[in-house]
């Protein structure tokens, strides 16, 4: 991807442009941004992925002033009537399971993939919607299918309707109003409140990013780097030589707590454990992910990462579903440029040390990769 050269992707800005000017800034409605929309899936298709184990699904039905939500697996027979209005079907992870989906997908990877989250598509009869609402995470709406009208302002008040099963805004005050038609897409940053109604039977996609909080992030890496630290071979005891006699047996002395935070310093003190950590944490599947094992990398054959795999690295290490490996050399050029491209060609494969060739049998055999032909 040439991130220099304009593209009618992003209104025919360039991904340099588009990210300096409206990447977590202001929004930005293209029209014919994937001409005509993009062939992802038929209702029926969609509605059958809705109704699969290990698929997050949700339907949303709304009737006068109330709303019902269920969660998925979805029967088919749980639907209503596809010509009864305001009610919509939201399939999360579409691209783990669809080919078209993936490749519309990869088109948004100017930005890194540790952001890149997934691609969801929301089917709604005439007038369906989940109700004006505001994301934490930029996103990109694109229409598939059909019409939808999109209302947007920012989030001046943040009280939510009550006693319903969704965070619908009560007092949304939209700024700007379009209508989307098959192609056309909508970029919001966080925070900006939007209402999307369909006008008659409908499909959009929803390209989502991740944005993890700060402390939950902290968390999950500090637990990573306390699981991988390795037991010394000579424990260091507490001891307290010049301890005095107390009156207050209650307190916890201050040395116990000074060894104690010397303990933690010494887990959080290597810089590169805590990278890898969070590049372990980075590309860990996504829960009910499973992939199909095969037979090892033909002789001479190039690679192409599984869809639902997460490859990414830094300076020191590569990360693949959830593992690390330590690289360097021509190695971790060409494992670099497997995450990067998602594919190393028969050449390429063959300037592999032993080691690393080796690694790509294992994940081929695991179904993480697949030979190309």
């Amino acid at each position: 991807m040439d991130t220099t050269r304009p593209t009618p992707l992003l209104g025919d800005l360039s991904p340099e442009e588009f990210m300096r000017r409206h990447w977590q800034k202001k929004p930005l409605l293209v029209r014919q941004a994937v001409p005509g929309g993009a062939a992802l899936q038929t209702r029926a298709e969609l509605f059958a992925l809705a109704g699969r184990d290990g698929v997050e699904s949700r339907l949303i039905v709304h009737e006068g002033d109330g709303w019902t939500l269920r969660h998925g697996p979805i029967a088919r027979r749980a639907f209503p009537k596809v010509d009864q209005p305001k009610w919509t079907v939201l399939v999360q992870g579409v691209d783990l399971h669809v080919d078209a989906a993936h490749e519309l997908l990869s088109r948004f990877r100017f930005v890194p993939d540790a952001r890149l989250d997934d691609l969801m598509i929301s089917w709604a009869s005439d007038g369906g919607g989940v109700g004006p609402h505001v994301d934490s995470y930029d996103v990109f709406l694109l229409q598939v299918q059909g019409r939808r009208r999109w209302r947007i302002g920012r989030l001046r008040d943040a009280t939510l309707v009550p006693d319903v099963p969704l965070r619908i805004l009560q007092n949304f005050e939209p700024e700007q109003e379009w209508l989307l038609e098959p192609g056309d897409m909508l970029y919001l940053p966080p925070g900006w409140a939007h209402d999307g109604v369909a006008e008659g039977e409908c499909m959009t996609a929803s390209i989502g990013f991740r944005a993890p909080p700060k402390e939950i992030l902290g968390r999950e890496v500090l637990q990573r780097v306390l699981d991988a630290a390795e037991e010394p071979e000579r424990d260091v005891l507490y001891q307290d030589k010049a301890q005095p006699a107390t009156l207050s047996p209650g307190r916890i002395p201050a040395g116990l707590q000074d060894f104690a935070a010397e303990s933690v310093a010494r887990l959080l003190k290597d810089p590169k454990a805590l990278e890898c950590a969070l590049g372990e944490l980075l590309t860990e599947p996504k829960p009910n992910v499973w992939f199909d094992p095969s037979d090892v990398l033909p002789v001479g054959s190039g690679v192409r990462l599984d869809r639902r795999t997460r490859m990414m690295y830094d300076d020191h290490h590569v990360f693949i579903n959830g593992e690390s490996f330590k690289a360097g050399g021509r190695d971790a050029k060409l494992m670099r440029h497997l995450a990067d491209a998602r594919e190393l060609g028969a050449a390429q494969v063959r300037q592999l040390s032993d080691d690393a060739l080796d690694l790509l049998d294992e994940w081929v055999e695991s179904g993480w990769a697949h030979a190309l032909a």
